[in-house]
């Protein structure tokens, strides 16, 4: 048997990343997303312990200082981490684990798992990736602006990254990111 593998995905926000793990995790029911820490506010959208685990300030730093965290990273003024249990867990149980973080804590992972896989995850262009964030009505103007002026920055990181997927059709987007997964 083949030891459980710990896949790593990072993009700029707007770049698809949330949709495409979505996408790959219900195509992989045996794959396993590791659901992340922060600090920031839950979305109309999103669910408590589903989406991610909201907690807030004071309880993040607890849990971060008690070494309950694989990586952690500060992202648009607001905390992302990902639990270290839950990650060792899925893998003695033998599942693949997915995480979906930001290219910070993907370089965290990697210095304490080399064994893991990174994949970045790049939009088809800055011009579509504004259009996505704009058309996803959630951030102010100011919001969008930063966004895509940290995206430029977190562009020029995709070299550390094993492997880079365009993000230009979802469906050529997720076979991609499944041809990468071994036979589960």
């Amino acid at each position: 048997m083949t030891a459980a593998r710990l896949y790593v995905i990072t993009a700029p926000s707007g770049a698809g990343k949330t949709t495409l793990v979505k996408a790959l995790t219900t195509k992989n029911p045996e794959l396993r997303f590791s659901i992340s820490y922060t600090t920031r506010e839950k979305r109309l959208d999103e669910a408590d312990s589903v989406d991610y685990l909201f907690v807030d300030r004071d309880e993040f730093f607890d849990l971060r200082e008690r070494g309950a965290m694989l990586e952690s990273a500060e992202v648009f003024d607001n905390f992302y981490g990902t639990s270290r249990e839950q990650v060792d867990e899925h893998l003695r149980n033998g599942h693949d684990v997915i995480l979906e973080i930001d290219w910070q804590g993907a370089r965290q992972v990697r210095e304490s798992m080399p064994e893991c896989i990174t994949i970045f995850v790049l939009p088809p262009s800055l011009e579509e990736l504004e259009r996505r964030l704009r058309d996803r009505g959630t951030d102010s103007p100011a919001v969008i602006e930063r966004r895509l002026r940290d995206a430029r920055s977190d562009i020029e990181h995709q070299h550390e990254f094993d492997h880079v997927i365009v993000n230009d059709d979802l469906d050529c987007a997720v076979a991609e990111l499944d041809a990468l997964l071994r036979p589960l």
